[in-house]
């Protein structure tokens, strides 16, 4: 049996541990995921925002987080991510010299513009962001400092959410949110192949199963030893 076909046994030997109801509401939601888009987090310190990003971007549809911890470690506050956190895919960097730099390049070698999030003025607004030129990662800095000098001079765009007020910026988590919801829903207008294809779906279907069914690890060692037996 190959790692293709093992891992389509196993989703369906976990499946049966679930009710009918909530394999079909994975399957759903599956059908939705993407990883078109990516959000990148650097600094950011407050276990509130840290929690709120993560809730939007599952509640988005946007699989895969990138967190960079320079300066403050990434807390979550359970209160506040209600549970996200088991359904998303989340990227750490904080062992290396320059973690923003690490991640980026980590990003860029993956085929992904850099689209930094800033208030400045010649940023170009988030309505006129081109979705269509391949896949992006959206990078957002704390709401005191912004994005890092090193963050801001590898970027490849650079974006504003249109401000009507005296207040030139918002919450992080705010930003977050309102850039999600307007490249997911342009996304889904604009570009066809926005979705995760099959072996990714399989990938992350299965990964949702290891963190939801109870005693997952013990059961699929037996499964291993069951299969490998025949």
């Amino acid at each position: 049996m190959d790692d293709l076909d093992y891992k389509k046994k196993l989703v369906e030997f976990f499946s049966t541990m679930r009710f009918e109801r909530r394999n079909n509401l994975m399957k759903k939601v599956l059908s939705d995921r993407t990883r078109y888009i990516t959000v990148v987090l650097e600094n950011i310190y407050q276990p509130h925002n840290a929690s709120a990003v993560l809730r939007s971007c599952d509640c988005f549809g946007v699989h895969e987080v990138h967190i960079i911890e320079n300066s403050y470690a990434y807390e979550v506050n359970p209160q506040v991510a209600l549970g996200s956190v088991q359904w998303l895919n989340l990227h750490r960097y904080n062992t290396a010299e320059n973690n923003s730099a690490s991640c980026i390049n980590d990003l860029k070698q993956d085929g992904y513009r850099i689209v930094a999030a800033t208030p400045h003025a010649e940023a170009l607004p988030i309505h006129d962001f081109d979705v269509k030129k391949g896949k992006f990662a959206l990078l957002f800095g704390t709401e005191r400092e912004g994005l890092s000098t090193e963050a801001l001079s590898l970027a490849d765009d650079f974006i504003r959410i249109p401000m009507y007020g005296f207040t030139e910026s918002l919450n992080i988590s705010v930003s977050v949110s309102l850039c999600l919801f307007h490249f997911t829903g342009r996304i889904r207008k604009e570009n066809t192949r926005w979705q995760l294809n099959e072996e990714e779906k399989l990938d992350v279907h299965l990964h949702w199963l290891r963190n939801t069914v109870r005693n997952s690890t013990l059961l699929e060692h037996k499964f291993y030893s069951m299969y490998h037996k025949q």
